[in-house]
């Protein structure tokens, strides 16, 4: 912040102080006025002709700030020479002017501030103020200033109340003005049961430290460069000298003692009767000097040393440097405080986009519950399908048990027969009748093995079209098991269900096939009985030849009739019975060629002897 700014700041309040109507625009009388007054102060010569040549368009109305700026810069402050001129003199004729139309404490109260101090205060915040107008002064340089003046104070710093001030929304955004400032320091809040002249002392040391650049003040012992004698000292260190008067007051200036960075200072071990003594060399002297203790000394050496760092640097004030630096320091926070806006904006957008992908995921998830309802519905479905397959599987074994029982009665029935037969042909008397009736019993078991091999024919075609139908259940089964597979594991149970309803029908059709090997035995034993009951046909055949008796083909008894006429051939629509019927036509045809053949071999007499030729 360079001289011209810090004059402006201060010229700001005394052109804003003579605009009674707040419109913005002062009347060229209170302007000559002003303009008159900077001059003086600032001593450089006035020209009260240039204001009016400048306005000269202007005579009809009152001129604004931008206005009146180019004729400040133009014909007052380029003409400035820095330290020709006391600053605080034009600080107090800007404040002359602002403080009669805006500093208006009440005076009534006890805590309110003397004028002096208001002035100071007022300077500390032009000096710790943004570079902006309206001139205002950001929370953090206000939480600085009032820190200094605890620090001046030596008391404790009341951070509650200056967070409540600066907490208002007002603050937050455009920060404080002066005159805000001024009644926050009023109200007594800040420094409550703290001594005026103490806070008037602190006041002052701050506004000396800051505005003045005074790094340091206080006594110290000098050694004269002469007679070399001891003599105490008021010290006033700044950024470019070090001067010392003969008392505070600052009236009787001794000497001042320039610095630049050929300077440096050393510590000196106490001797004619000094201690915490140290020195201050320059190009052409040594100076030296006792402080009165070592906290004192280090002090002081400190100071020294940053006012020497600055003269390097090239800076003319320690506190304008650190003003930029947390003004600097501000703008990195308030960068850092937008980028984590922008991180949490991210953040947020992401977990927003995240919300939405697990929305998403919610809605994937309903999809797949309805999915499976489907699958499980599908799968109900064909529960429901081959249950009705093993109810009617059921069904069939359940007419196969039916026709094993009817066939095991008929075979029975058969067995009856037989005995009967046997009885009537040990009769000689009923030999005649009773061959007869073996005659056509054999030709009616020839007709019946002819229909058991039809029916065992159509037998072993239902067991084929079964065994197909088994096949191409077994090839569903597995292009099934290949398209769930692919489609889903979740239909390996409904696989290994078929598959084991498919060992089950395999099973109950080893048990069909078991029970059709058994009835196979049976329809033999029957045969083998009805090849017993042939030969004694044929014996009865060589008795009766024997006896040279002629029967004749019209004698029947008809109780014989009767008897293998109850004898009942089972259909071949029972599909349980066909391949039985096939195997047991198979035999009867078997036994039929043995008996044929074995007729051939024995000699017989013609018809007229009385015997009878058996097809």
């Amino acid at each position: 912040m360079d001289l011209r700014s810090e004059l402006l700041k201060s010229i700001w309040y005394g052109f804003t102080a003579l605009d009674l109507e707040k419109s913005g625009k002062v009347s060229k009388s209170q302007l000559k006025v002003l303009s008159h007054n900077l001059c003086t102060v600032l001593n450089i010569p006035h020209d009260p002709v240039a204001l009016e040549e400048h306005f000269r368009d202007d005579d009809d109305g009152p001129v604004s700030s931008q206005g009146y700026m180019p004729y400040l810069n133009k014909y007052i402050l380029d003409k400035v020479v820095e330290g020709s001129f006391n600053k605080e003199s034009v600080d107090e004729l800007c404040w002359t002017l602002t403080a009669k139309k805006n500093y208006l404490p009440d005076r009534s109260s006890s805590s309110i501030l003397p004028e002096r101090d208001a002035f100071r205060l007022w300077c500390l915040f032009n000096f710790l103020s943004e570079d902006k107008y309206p001139l205002v002064m950001v929370p953090d340089e206000v939480v600085y200033l009032l820190k200094k003046i605890c620090t001046a104070m030596s008391v404790e710093f009341n951070c509650g109340e200056v967070e409540d001030f600066l907490s208002q929304d007002c603050v937050q955004q455009s920060g404080i003005t002066v005159w805000a400032f001024l009644d926050m320091m009023n109200s007594g809040k800040i420094f409550r049961g703290v001594d005026k002249s103490i806070i008037s002392m602190a006041v002052e040391e701050v506004y000396r430290e800051v505005v003045g650049d005074v790094l340091k003040e206080g006594y110290m012992w000098k050694k004269g460069q002469l007679r070399r004698n001891w003599k105490e000292r008021w010290f006033t260190l700044r950024p470019s000298n070090f001067s010392y008067y003969t008392s505070e007051d600052r009236r009787d200036c001794q000497g001042n003692i320039g610095l630049d960075g050929n300077c440096c200072v050393e510590v000196l071990p106490d001797r004619d009767g000094k201690r915490c003594m140290f020195c201050l060399k320059t190009l052409s002297k040594t100076y030296e000097m006792s402080a009165s203790d070592t906290k004192q000394r280090q002090e002081w050496t400190t100071a020294i040393q940053t006012a020497i760092r600055l003269q390097v640097e090239g800076k003319s004030s320690l506190h304008k440097d650190l003003k930029l630096k947390r003004r600097e320091q501000r703008e990195q926070r308030e960068k850092r405080r937008q980028a984590k806006e922008e991180e949490l904006l991210r953040l947020r957008a992401l977990q927003e986009e995240r919300e939405h992908k697990l929305a998403e995921l919610e809605l994937l998830k309903e999809a797949q519950k309805q999915a499976q309802a489907l699958l499980e519905q599908d799968e109900q479905r064909r529960r429901e399908q081959h249950e009705h397959l093993q109810q009617a599987l059921e069904v069939q074994l359940r007419e196969a048990e039916q026709a094993r029982v009817s066939m095991q009665a008929e075979i029975a029935l058969k067995e009856e027969e037989a005995e009967k037969q046997r009885k009537r042909i040990h009769e000689l008397e009923e030999m005649q009748r009773r061959l007869e009736e073996a005659l056509q019993q054999e030709i009616k078991a020839r007709l019946d093995e002819e229909a058991f091999r039809y029916a065992q024919a159509g037998l072993l075609a239902e067991e084929e079209e079964k065994m197909k139908a088994l096949m191409g259940l077994q090839e569903e089964q597995e292009e099934y098991i290949l398209k769930t597979q692919r489609e889903k594991q979740e239909l390996k149970q409904e696989m290994e269900a078929k598959s084991q309803a498919l060992e089950e029908a395999q099973r109950e059709l080893e048990e069909v096939r078991a029970n059709r090997h058994k009835v196979d035995q049976d329809v033999v034993a029957a045969q083998r009985k009805l090849r017993q009951a042939s030969t004694n046909v044929k014996h009865w055949n060589v008795q009766m030849n024997r006896l040279m008796r002629p029967i004749g083909p019209g004698e029947k008894r008809p109780s014989v009739g009767s008897s293998f006429s109850s004898f009942q051939i089972p259909t071949q629509r029972d599909p349980g019975l066909r391949l039985r019927r096939r195997s047991d036509s198979e035999e009867r045809d078997d036994e039929s060629k043995e008996n044929i053949d074995s007729r051939e071999e024995k000699p017989h007499s013609g018809p007229a002897n009385g015997d009878v030729d058996i097809p």
